[in-house]
């Protein structure tokens, strides 16, 4: 569960940074804030979906309930028991950690550059993390553009740079103004 736990960490970092709240992000009707609210519902409801109670929804500004929320999900993270727990997902069998490494984080590091772009910040991903989302990418198939998850691929130029390349199959424009 490493790359869940660092990819969490880098997007604490960049709520801390992140100033304006109401700012458009790169994901289509979602203000900065909002972006934060999916990330902490989505996670929520994949605790749940495994009887892990996370406590109640945590409250207040985003980046307090993103603090709030990270730690009541730091434990079972860092729980291997929760982590070595099998369950059939929608790609068949899988564990609790191996869904936080390859969906959850992926998702982290996808919106901490949302984030980041909402507010003229937008973060460089690492060879690590471009390995990582696109191993995670090649196993979403098609359902990588059903509803609600990806927007249809933009083109760029030929010798766009493979964090632009990559920003792009998921259906964000890279450039992004604050």
């Amino acid at each position: 569960m490493t790359f869940y736990l660092d990819a969490a960490d880098r997007f604490s970092a960049t709520v801390d940074a992140t100033t304006d709240w109401s700012a458009t992000s790169p994901c289509a009707d979602w203000t900065a804030a909002d972006v934060v609210a999916h990330v902490i519902d989505s996670e929520r409801d994949f605790f749940a979906r495994h009887d892990l109670d996370l406590g109640e929804r945590p409250a207040g500004a985003p980046a307090q309930a993103w603090a709030a929320h990270l730690d009541a999900v730091r434990p079972y993270a860092c729980d291997a028991a929760v982590a070595s727990r099998e369950f059939d997902g929608f790609f068949g069998r899988t564990t609790i950690g191996a869904t936080l490494d390859s969906f959850y984080g992926f998702d982290l590091v996808v919106h901490g550059w949302d984030l980041g772009a909402s507010n003229g910040r937008p973060t460089t991903f690492s060879d690590g993390d471009m390995d990582a989302m696109d191993a995670a990418f090649a196993g979403f198939g098609d359902h990588a553009y059903d509803d609600g998850v990806f927007g249809r691929p933009v083109d760029v130029p030929d010798e766009a740079d493979r964090q632009t390349k990559l920003l792009a199959r998921m259906g964000r424009r890279p450039r992004v103004a604050a």
